[in-house]
């Protein structure tokens, strides 16, 4: 008999990273899965991405509503409390063996306090990576890596920083990151798509950027993407191809959108080499990104999201990190960073361009995050782990916190 594994996913994101694992329960002999579909999926003012989990072939077996009516932190705890709800009673009639949850944002957050209230063997992935850049995200991972009670970890690291917090070595797996499954299998859009779609000169420079808010600055959401925008605009103006996503729908992420509307209609206006979209969906995204492991072709990807730290050091594609979302993010040497100054990302934009030793530097970085097999690794574990549930349930702590030398160990 299958066991029956149970996957929620509640942005895009998030969906993109979790896409080989899907396709890895579903090729499974041992597993059959049921997807849980939350969030901004649903969202038409995020672009309601659950089109693209329809266009790649899975099933969505529960639609699951979050209220986030407003654009604030306390729409984001009101949305925690109605996930919890609503993704308690989809749970409820899945009655899974196993829950898997991805990362360390708000919907998911609700999900593991759904699952592991009810009882439910719950696996997290991404846990132990940090990000130290006044995001909630931090706090948020950790406090599911202690609610959930199998670990899949992206890099070494992670899985010591879960090991210190007292888990249970036999709960952690390391496994390395999803997304580099999909890139390893060239599962993107072909230079050849990418000009006729999005009308590229691939004789120019192009940027892909996205800017999310930090959680815990959200009111200044505004004012730091008009500074990006500036720099933006200052690029344009010297002819490169700027493609411009909108962010996630955490707290902050409508008043970057309205922002960005707004700073178009004034500044934008008649540049055509201005793109503006709510989401590229993973195909495209990983295509642009994949223009630069040809050298003679200048991509750059900007912003803030994690993708531009975890998945472009598999394309070889420089980076400008703006701001303090990702301080601390593990990261290759293809990334630079750089504060909320138009004239600071300006400056390493062009730098990424035209900067032929970083260039030589990018195209000889490692990647940190693994070789490409997460999916099948964690497939495999899933399958072959015992459905003891006293003692996948019961957490040990495996620090005493026993007094040696002065310090607790």
């Amino acid at each position: 008999m299958k066991k029956i594994i149970a996957v929620f996913t509640g942005n895009r994101a998030e969906y993109g990273l979790q896409y080989p694992v899907l396709k890895a329960i579903d090729s499974h002999p041992e597993l059959d899965y049921r997807l849980i579909v939350s969030g901004a999926h649903l969202d038409k003012n995020f672009g309601s991405t659950i089109k693209e989990i329809n266009k790649d072939g899975f099933e969505v077996h529960f639609e699951v509503s979050i209220e986030l009516d407003e654009d604030s932190e306390f729409s984001t705890s009101k949305a925690i409390g109605s996930g919890i709800l609503s993704i308690s009673k989809a749970l409820a009639q899945i009655k899974p063996d196993i829950f898997v949850v991805y990362a360390d944002r708000f919907e998911g957050f609700a999900a593991v306090i759904a699952s592991t209230q009810m009882n439910i063997p719950t696996a997290h992935i991404e846990g132990g990576d940090i990000t130290e850049g006044g995001a909630l995200d931090d706090s948020v991972r950790h406090a599911m890596t202690k609610l959930s009670h199998i670990h899949f970890t992206t890099n070494e690291q992670a899985t010591n920083r879960l090991l210190a917090m007292g888990e249970a070595e036999w709960r952690v797996h390391t496994v390395g990151f999803p997304a580099i499954d999909l890139i390893q299998e060239d599962n993107f859009a072909t230079p050849k798509e990418l000009k006729a779609k999005y009308n590229l000169d691939l004789n120019k420079p192009i940027v892909l950027f996205t800017q999310h808010s930090v959680t815990t600055e959200y009111g200044l959401a505004s004012d730091q993407i008009e500074r990006s925008l500036e720099a933006l605009k200052n690029i344009a103006d010297q002819g490169v191809q700027i493609i411009i996503t909108f962010p996630n729908n955490d707290a902050g992420g409508r008043k970057i959108i309205d922002t960005i509307q707004n700073f178009a209609k004034k500044k934008f206006l008649g540049y055509e080499n201005v793109q503006i979209f709510s989401s590229l969906g993973r195909y495209d995204y990983h295509g642009i990104l994949a223009l630069s492991l040809d050298p003679d072709i200048r991509v750059c990807c900007a912003g803030n999201s994690s993708s531009g730290i975890k998945e472009t050091p598999a394309f070889l594609c420089p980076t400008v990190n703006i701001g303090s979302r990702q301080d601390g993010r593990l990261r290759a040497e293809n990334v630079i960073d750089a504060n909320y100054d138009p004239k600071e990302i300006y400056d390493a934009i062009i730098k990424c361009f035209d900067d032929s030793q970083f260039r030589l530097e990018v195209r000889k970085c490692i990647n940190p995050y693994g070789v490409g097999d997460a999916g099948i690794k964690i497939a495999d574990v899933l399958s072959n782990l015992e459905l003891d549930y006293i003692r996948l349930l019961r957490k040990e702590m495996t620090i005493k916190g026993i007094k040696k030398n002065e310090w607790y160990q």
